[in-house]
């Protein structure tokens, strides 16, 4: 039996992994976006010439694109309950977080917002317990 304290007992806790997944799904569409955005050579981004990791605006809409999809379609299976998925939404949090560190001269409010969701996704993600019976 679960004690009011524990995570599986905590509504709080479930509710933040039912959040994480809206979050990933939220973050996976933007990232869609912005993938299209970059692909199409919108006016939105700056070039910032002396970036050391520094990709075409080509290269990072398809790199945006295609974790934007996964992070999406694995948020659906989050909120879901799919099992696996909370250790694919992990690895694809932690890529999120990587890329959105890599994109911050460019646009560096959002990067820290998201990099900031990506670190409570993975808490959630990772404290959760299902509870057992």
């Amino acid at each position: 039996m679960n004690s009011p304290t524990s995570p599986a007992g905590s509504g709080w806790v479930t509710g933040g992994v039912v959040f994480a997944g809206v979050v990933m799904m939220l973050n996976g569409v933007l990232d869609v976006f912005r993938g299209i955005m970059a692909i199409a050579q919108d006016d939105v981004f700056v070039s910032t010439p002396q970036y050391v990791f520094r990709f075409s605006l080509t290269g990072w809409g398809w790199i945006h694109l295609i974790i934007g999809l996964l992070l999406a379609v694995t948020g659906w299976f989050v909120v879901s309950g799919a099992a696996w998925a909370r250790g694919v939404g992990v690895g694809l949090a932690v890529l999120s977080a990587v890329e959105s560190f890599l994109a911050l001269p460019y646009y560096p409010l959002w990067g820290i917002v998201v990099i900031s969701l990506d670190v409570f996704v993975i808490w959630a993600l990772c404290v959760y317990r299902p509870e057992q019976a």
